[in-house]
Parts: C-alpha cells; structure tokens; sequence
C-alpha cells in the first residue's frame, strides 16, 4: 500500500496550543482534547516528493472495536459531519477539523491518508489519538451556558461546598471534586465503558454518546454500585470496619482512582453526598455544567402517594411493623446539570435534577433523572425522568400516627410545610450558600402553589402544622447550637392559649438518629404530670450530658428531641419534635509563604481536643486538587482533654491557580472534623543567573 519513500513524515496533532484554545489544558498538556462543534488543527508534514493530484483524506474511529468510523469530509456540509480544510505549502500542511457539535464523546482516533487520483490509499499512519468532549462554550451544543461566570463554576472549579445539618442549621463542608486531575477524564469514560448498556450492546452505546440526557442518566446509575459495576456501594449505619467510612472522604479522586485501580470493584461507602460529589466530578469532567444540590428536609416517598407515614408505637418509638417505610431525611444531596431537553415539549431547558444515590428503580435500575426543575415547579410529572419522585422529595406531606396496641393508626399530626425547605446549592460568587427554593417550588400559600399542587394531585388542607386548635395549649421546643462533647439545655415550653387552668401529661425523649431519621437508640425520657395557667407558658427542662448522649449517637452525632402532650378527656394530642446537629471543633491549616508549582511548600494543621476524655489513633487525612495526591499524617500517642496537637508535612503544588487544601481528622471518639486553607499557586519564573 505505501511508496517505499514515506509521503506522510509526521502527524503533530498540536495538544497545547489545542487544549489551551479548548479549556482542557487542565485535564493533559500532552494529549490532545478538545471539544465539540470547535475547530482544532493539526499539522501533516509531508515530503516534497508528492505525486501529483494526490491529497490527503482524513477517517476516524470511535469505541474499543472501532464501532463507529467516520470519513471526514474535505468541505463543509449541511453541519451534522465532521469536515476539514487545508493550508500551506507542498512540504507542511494545516489540517483544521471541524466536528459537528451534536457527535459523540469520547477517544478517537485519527486515520491520516494519501490518496491517489483514482482514490487507491497510497500511505496510511493511523495510531493518533485524541478526547472529545461535550462543549457548553459552544451555542449550538445542548449543553450551551451563555454565561462565562457560570461556566466558571460549573465546569472549570475543581472545589465545591457541600450543605448539610438540617434546615435551621446548615452547616457546609468543602468537597474536592478534582475533575481535571491525573486520569480522572479516563476513568470517566472507563465508567461509561462497563455500564450495562455499554457491555450489552457497544455500537448503540456509542451511538447514544452524543446524548447528554443518555450520558447523565448512565452516570447517575454509574454512580451507584447497586446494577451494575458501578463505583460506590452505600450504607447508611455503622460498622464500615470493611471499607472507609462515608464521612471521612473529603473529594472525589480517590474514590473514582480506588474503583479502577481494582478493576471496576465497588469502593466502601458512600451516602447521598457522595454520591453526588463524584456524580458532579465525572459531569463536569465530561463537560456538562453541574452543581451539587442539598434539599433539607428532603422526603423519601415509596408508595407515590405524596405523603411520608411516620408510624410510632406508644411509647412514641419508631414503629417496628415495616422496614420498607416512608422516611423523611434532615437533608438530601442530588445534582443538577444544565441541558436542552430537545426530548421535552418546549420549557424545559436548563437545570436538570439527577439522583446517583440508590432509593428507587428509574426503568428497572437504581437512578433518578434527568428530571427538569421547571417541571417539578409547575407540577407537570408527566414528564420523563422520574418527576413524580423528586416532586415528594420536596412537596410531600408528612403525617404522624401512633399505632395502638389493637393495631388502630391514630393520627397525631399532620405537616404540610417542612419537606422541601432551603434548598441549596454553592453560590459562583464565593464559597456561601446560594438558595435555590424558589426554583422549585412557588412562595408557600401563594395561589400558584396551590395550583401546582391541585395539578400534582396533592390534596391541601388547613391543618396547623403541630400547633394545637385555638383555646388549647400550645407546644415547642427551644435548644442552643450545641458544641459535640458538651452538655446543654433543651427548653419544652407549653403555652396556654385558652381562658382556663390545664392539666396534662407531658411525655419527654431525647434519641440518637442518623440524617435519614433511622434511630439509634435513646439517650433519656421523661414524662411529667403539670398544670398550665391560663395565659401563661410552663416550661421545662432536659439536661443533655456529653457522657449519655456519646453513648449512643451515630456518626452524624444528630440527637432528635420529641415532645408529647396528652389532656384528660381530649381527644387530640399535641405532638412536636425537633432534630439538633451537635457542631463539630475544626481544624485549623497554615501554609506559609508563596507557593510556586513544583516547589516545596509547608502545611502546618492543629487540632485541639475539645472532650473531656483522651482521643486515641488520631490521623490527618490531606488532599487538594492541583497539590496533591491524598496524604495521612498519623498523630503519635493519645490526644489528652484541651491538649493541641500541631503536625506539618511538605508538599510540591502541581497546577497555578486558586486551590484548596482540605484536611479531615479521626479518631477513636472524635471523627470526621474538617479543615480547610484557600491558597494561591503562582508559576515557576526563570532564575537568572549572575557569573
């Protein structure tokens, strides 16, 4: 097939002057990756011996067995196929490809031609390779942003904030998403690459590759291990003995790094917000504006009636008669990605809602979404994917029963404005929180609200959420923002609104629960005959004791206080409850001096131990995007009461910009306490040197 004298002498497939034009120069400097529906050039060199009337023509291939091959036109068409031009002499040419912004991701490879008269290939050199990506930089591509200071945010930042606690205190944690570090961009597609559908049927999948919609709803199963080969397994409750617990990890890469380095092996645990930590890594690796959401309050709906049936027995513990109940979550992570839904009837671009941690079936596989946000504002759940779901999520009613001894439910409360309160997300504009409720539902008793819920099918009713009628008493609960590892007051105040003297029965209880409302035991109860004034407010007092509540609150070191209150001879009871957060100490993180890439730099992190009692195994964990791979620093002996304990170690940063540096501490009693140091990494500039 080939002259013996070589035409073809050298392909440069131009990788940094490509990346930088395409906004991937973070991902690699030395392969090429561009992006779609933007021209990128290459440079053929070819020898002055050219036949004559011979030219070159260009093929590509897509997927591991070459599933898709695609002849590049030499001029451009009607804008759905690929095309190239020429410039320059005999000896040196300039090929600029053109790829249809609608085409597949993924790694090609380039098949460099010369061509005979009579269109016989004379030369062929075939093994270049190169990454496509989505494009939101581009107006024709479906992921399109026209807004560069979002695009910013959503594509381009490699640390995030995560919103947790519960909706009257949220507290955040920073999350490494590092979507541009070291092969993080394969691992990517190697997701795609063992999803089921991938491992079914190959050429459909690389067909569908061009589908936004199709990629993020593969991912979102992806996520999850739960189908298929999928990244994370999640638990919910300790032991994690077997695997990393899912409060310790602080970014994405070891996680996505971990699940390839051992063959597509299911990593050892995550819950929502990491799920949606990595889901938001591998989207904006592929190129599709994402943000990472928090819904508090969040209601998990299993039987679609758009109502949560939290069940107690008398002794107003958790019913034990269903373990495939409803729950109501204090918070719930998803992520949103920004798509035109050209598979929608028109107005439902934008913000798309997709849920990689494992609730329900979506089409027979654990996932949710891509759902649109207007949808769920307008109450159209119609729409694919999965509106009826994340609808409940932030809409439903919660009702309260205690089931009697004969089986008889009686309802106790009935709650129509907690799900769905300060939903969440990282502002563009700094690491504060933006909410983001209005996106989803109409100011609560507008008149839009209630034909959204009239459309939705959800009944409205005029109930007065835990407040008893007027001329009753009144019930509620007054707590500080208390500190893990010190004792504090809850307050149980009842108000007689009514004209005469109360007597009641007061029944108060204090419990460990997890952030999706699983109890794990009880810290103390109470239960107290009192009399109310008319007019006046009788108040009461649970000591909460660091040395009681350790003993059995979980790992999100949540404790739930509930009040109830029964009046002889009245039918209806009051019942109120409140979730309190304990805060945890932070970790203080230095680092001194200007950092310069490559350079050794120094990070020094104290900790000072705020429990009355020794910690013992204390250990660092460090990671940044950009500075370094994840590093454990472990501290030497017990850490006594009020002692600091103060450690450095070095690092060389790798990538200039604004980074982050995030450290999580653990211990024996003490875990998941975080720190975190913004830093700026500045370029390496010549020495010059004087002789």
């Amino acid at each position: 097939m080939a002259n013996h004298n070589d035409v073809i002498l050298d392909v440069d497939l131009r990788s940094h002057e490509n990346n930088l034009a395409h906004r991937t120069r973070e991902i690699d400097r030395e392969r090429l990756i561009v992006r779609r529906g933007q021209p990128f050039s290459i440079t053929v060199q070819c020898s002055d011996s050219l036949p004559p009337k011979h030219h070159l023509a260009l093929v590509l291939h897509l997927g591991k067995r070459d599933q898709v091959v695609i002849k590049v036109q030499t001029e451009r068409g009607a804008g759905d196929k690929w095309w190239f031009s020429q410039q320059g002499a005999q000896g040196e040419k300039l090929l600029t490809l053109h790829s249809p912004p609608d085409t597949a991701i993924g790694q090609y490879r380039l098949a460099v031609l010369m061509m005979s008269p009579e269109g016989q290939i004379m030369e062929k050199t075939e093994n270049h390779k190169f990454h496509l990506l989505f494009n939101p930089w581009c107006k024709d591509d479906v992921v399109y942003l026209p807004d560069e200071s979002l695009l910013q945010e959503y594509i381009m930042n490699e640390d995030g904030m995560i919103y947790m606690g519960t909706w009257d205190f949220i507290n955040s944690r920073p999350w490494n998403f590092g979507q541009f570090e070291d092969y993080v961009m394969d691992i990517c597609f190697e997701m795609l690459d063992n999803s089921n559908a991938a491992l079914n049927n190959p050429h459909m999948d690389i067909e569908q590759r061009s589908d936004p919609v199709y990629i993020s709803r593969t991912i979102t199963a992806m996520v999850n291990s739960n189908d298929d080969r999928g990244v994370l397994a999640g638990r919910w409750e300790e032991p994690y003995y077997d695997g990393v617990a899912p409060n310790r990890w602080t970014g994405s890469v070891p996680i996505l790094r971990q699940w390839s380095k051992h063959g597509a092996r299911k990593v050892k645990y995550g819950q929502c917000w990491v799920f949606a930590g990595v889901a938001c890594t591998v989207l904006r690796c592929l190129g599709i504006p994402t943000r990472l959401i928090t819904n508090f309050s969040s209601a998990h709906d299993v039987d679609g009636n758009l109502s949560i049936d939290v069940l107690f027995n008398e002794r107003l513990e958790t019913f034990e008669g269903s373990d495939r109940r409803d729950s109501s979550w204090n918070f719930h992570c998803w992520v949103e990605a920004w798509i035109r839904r050209d598979d929608l009837p028109k107005g439902y671009d934008g913000w798309q809602v997709l849920d990689p941690t494992p609730q329900e079936r979506s089409d027979g596989v654990f996932r949710c979404g891509p759902c649109p946000v207007k949808a769920i504002r307008e109450g159209h759940l119609g729409l694919k994917y999965d509106a009826p779901f994340v609808f409940a999520e932030v809409n439903a009613d919660i009702i309260h029963w205690i089931v009697q001894q004969d089986g008889q439910r009686r309802q106790i409360r009935v709650d129509q404005r907690s799900v769905g309160r300060n939903i969440s997300t990282k502002s563009v504009y700094g690491d504060h929180r933006e909410d983001v409720t209005v996106h989803y539902k109409y100011p609560e008793g507008s008149k839009m609200e209630r034909e959204v819920y009239e459309r939705a099918g959800r009944r409205v009713t005029d109930t007065t959420d835990g407040m008893a009628k007027p001329g009753q008493l009144q019930l509620s609960i007054k707590h500080p923002k208390p500190v893990f590892g010190t004792d504090f007051d809850v307050i149980i105040e009842v108000k007689n609104v009514g004209g005469q003297d109360s007597h009641a029965q007061l029944t108060m209880l204090s419990k460990a629960v997890t952030y999706t409302s699983v109890h794990r035991g009880e810290c103390q109860r109470r239960t107290a005959s009192i009399t109310v004034a008319a007019d006046k407010v009788h108040r009461e007092v649970l000591r909460l004791r660091y040395d009681e509540y350790a003993e059995c609150v979980s790992e999100h070191n949540l404790i739930r206080v509930i009040a109830f209150i029964e009046v002889p001879g009245e039918n209806e009871p009051i019942l109120t409850m409140t979730t309190i957060p304990l805060s945890m100490p932070e970790v203080h993180v230095q680092v001194h001096g200007k950092l310069i890439v490559g350079e050794p730099a120094t990070a020094y992190i104290s900790f000072t131990n705020p429990l009355p009692v020794p910690l013992k195994g204390g250990l660092f964990t460090v990671e940044g995007a950009g500075l370094l791979s994840t590093t454990q620093v472990q501290v030497l002996g017990s850490v006594a009461p009020g002692q600091k304990v103060a450690v450095k170690f070095s690092f060389s940063p790798m990538r200039t910009g604004v980074r982050k540096l995030l450290v999580d501490f653990d211990s024996d009693r003490l875990k998941d306490v975080k720190g975190v140091a913004t830093v700026v990494v500045r370029k390496r500039y010549g020495r010059i040197m004087f002789m």
